[in-house]
């Protein structure tokens, strides 16, 4: 078997760092990742690929096949005349993955606000949490405001 993609070594070996570190992803979780980033005509890659590629063994390219899945980086197709299944990258996973950092963000301004509402008994006015309150809201929309374009 063949690549069906052409890759840049180097480039490669940078998004599987790069993606490892982003995602927590495990080093073989990560090469397939990587390995799909380079898909540009979206043929997809199947499981065989991977297994020759990778040169890993067919239950460790499975059990990284799955985690990528479940963590909706990727996702899975089969063709109408075939039995194998095809993996692409979630194009959508770069609005979910911002959905979440920007609900984080939600998240952490509620704290800051039910622990201001705390302390209003102490007259303690903090300005560097206000101006930590006022980024935390500009960049949520920010985000939001490129959400909405995608």
């Amino acid at each position: 078997m063949h690549k069906s993609i052409e890759i840049d070594e180097k480039i490669f070996q940078n998004a599987v760092k790069f993606y490892g570190t982003i995602f927590s992803l495990p080093p073989l979780a990560s090469k397939i990742y990587a390995y799909l980033l380079f898909d540009y005509d979206k043929v997809g890659i199947t499981f065989d690929e991977f297994v020759e590629v990778l040169s890993a063994s067919k239950s460790s390219v499975s059990t990284s096949i799955s985690l990528l899945l479940n963590a909706e980086l990727i996702v899975d197709h089969n063709k109408m005349d075939e039995r194998k299944r095809y993996f692409f990258i979630n194009d959508g996973y770069k609005k979910i993955r911002f959905e979440k950092i920007v609900q984080k963000m939600q998240d952490e301004l509620q704290l800051l606000d039910d622990l201001d509402n705390f302390k209003k008994n102490h007259d303690d006015y903090n300005e560097k949490m206000e101006a930590y309150k006022a980024l935390l809201n500009k960049n949520i929309k920010n985000i939001q405001e490129s959400l909405n374009k995608l």
